[in-house]
């Protein structure tokens, strides 16, 4: 039987500039080559050789809902939460209420918020 490691993430956006800008002002993502084509697909380090892939779609409508996204884990989520605030990127927690952080029944604390194209991106501290 096959086994599988995670490798990537692939968003579609309108603005590949306007994306690269906000993923790396907010998560302080390093971007890196894309090794794949001479495309304009730009792509994002997530760290431990895992990627995050900006593509160019300037005319498709992307359709989210919270239930669709990625989420990323941080050892110190207060300061980031606060982070938040500091850049006015609003945030919510699962039910959609604004400004407010939610703790899970297993004890793990989770925020969520949106980038440019409206993906869902939560932040716990599931370290």
């Amino acid at each position: 039987m096959c086994t599988f490691l995670f490798n990537h993430i692939a968003l579609s956006v309108k603005d590949v500039d306007e994306s690269i800008a906000f993923y790396q002002k907010v998560l302080h993502l390093k971007e890196i080559e894309n090794t794949a084509s001479n495309s304009k697909t730009r792509w994002l380090s997530l760290g431990e050789g895992k990627q995050l892939h900006i593509i160019p779609r300037p005319d498709f409508e992307v359709k989210t809902n919270k239930a669709v996204h990625f989420a990323l884990t941080t050892s110190d989520i207060d300061s980031f939460v606060s982070y938040l605030k500091e850049l006015k990127i609003e945030y919510s927690d699962w039910l959609g209420t604004a400004n407010k952080d939610y703790v899970r029944k297993d004890g793990i604390k989770q925020v969520y918020f949106q980038d440019p194209n409206s993906y869902w991106i939560e932040i716990n501290n599931d370290v």
